[in-house]
């Protein structure tokens, strides 16, 4: 299993490396100035600004920036903000724990709803439960969340009164109550990504679980006299996991950028507005450091999803 996982990060480092050289390469081509607004500033001489591109390199070749960038990186330093003046690993280290709170609960939400929903319209086809269930999740997942996140601050905040529409970080409260209130404040955005991911999730369920159910050794175990619940969970669910197991590590670095929608309509302090915020200022280092934490993600939930395979089925070897 350890060296099946180093193998896997000794592919995955060339990968990472072509990433980001795509990524920077675009960005620095990209238009537009991180010193534009000192540009038109009057109190500002011309001298400063052009010393301020002297000093963080943007004048040089981007081959020259490139390496210059990773050689930092690797060295623990990820760049330097020009908007909030302060290092860019600090920002995202202050922005991403509310974002991997509010998405790590809203994924937990969507596999506890998908997971015996799916199971049980597999189990009983076209019925009433099936139909029922199955409408739900085309509406669902046919509904974007910047749409239901409004409809739930119209109804849950403006209307009823019973949760916050606003997101804060520095809440007064302490003890029970700042839990409490955290709560309240998080449920909504947790609410409406888990039932999208749910929604799509649960009709993948019903497909795979349908057909790991018709195979000749479900009916063999079926024959054996093995209690229907035993042949569901151990010989049915299980080996049906596989496919989902495959969509939700990969959909889980797009939960991260479909976050930025929900985070901007709670007005979350996450690393989803951190990245809008970066992309609407022109602060490149940010753009760059955020976009490359995404594609390691892709490939560590990849991984994750290797690993889980040869649990789900011993069949496979990690050879």
């Amino acid at each position: 299993m350890l060296n099946y996982i180093l193998r896997r990060l000794l592919i995955a480092l060339p990968s990472l490396l072509g990433i980001s050289v795509i990524l920077f390469t675009v960005l620095a081509l990209a238009p537009g100035d991180p010193f534009e607004d000192l540009a038109n500033n009057p109190n500002v001489p011309p001298e400063v600004r052009m010393a301020l591109r002297a000093q963080f390199g943007l004048d040089d070749p981007v081959w020259q920036r490139y390496i210059q960038w990773l050689t930092s990186m690797l060295q623990g330093n990820w760049g330097f903000s020009f908007v909030s003046r302060i290092d860019v690993d600090q920002l995202i280290l202050q922005r991403i724990p509310v974002t991997i709170a509010v998405i790590g609960l809203s994924q937990v939400l969507a596999l506890l709803v998908a997971l015996p929903v799916g199971v049980l319209s597999a189990v009983k086809p076209y019925s009433w439960f099936d139909r029922i269930a199955s409408t739900l999740a085309f509406v669902g997942f046919s509904l974007p969340t910047f749409f239901t996140g409004v409809i739930f601050i119209l109804v849950f905040s403006v209307n009823l009164g019973w949760f916050p529409f606003v997101y804060r970080s520095d809440l007064s409260s302490t003890g029970w109550q700042w839990w409490v209130d955290q709560f309240k404040q998080s449920i909504m955005p947790i609410t409406v990504l888990g039932l999208f991911q749910a929604a799509s999730w649960m009709r993948y369920v019903r497909s795979a679980v349908l057909d790991v159910i018709r195979l000749d050794y479900v009916t063999t175990a079926r024959s054996k006299g093995l209690d229907e619940r035993l042949v569901i969970v151990k010989h049915v669910v299980r080996n049906a996991l596989i496919p989902v197991v495959t969509l939700v590590a990969l959909q889980m670095p797009a939960v991260f950028g479909g976050a930025i929608v929900t985070e901007q309509i709670f007005r979350i302090p996450g690393i989803g507005s951190l990245l809008i915020d970066a992309i609407l200022r022109n602060d490149t280092p940010v753009i760059m450091a955020v976009t490359f934490v995404f594609s390691c993600l892709v490939i560590f939930f990849n991984l994750i999803a290797d690993v889980l395979y040869g649990w789900l089925d011993p069949r496979i070897s990690y050879r």
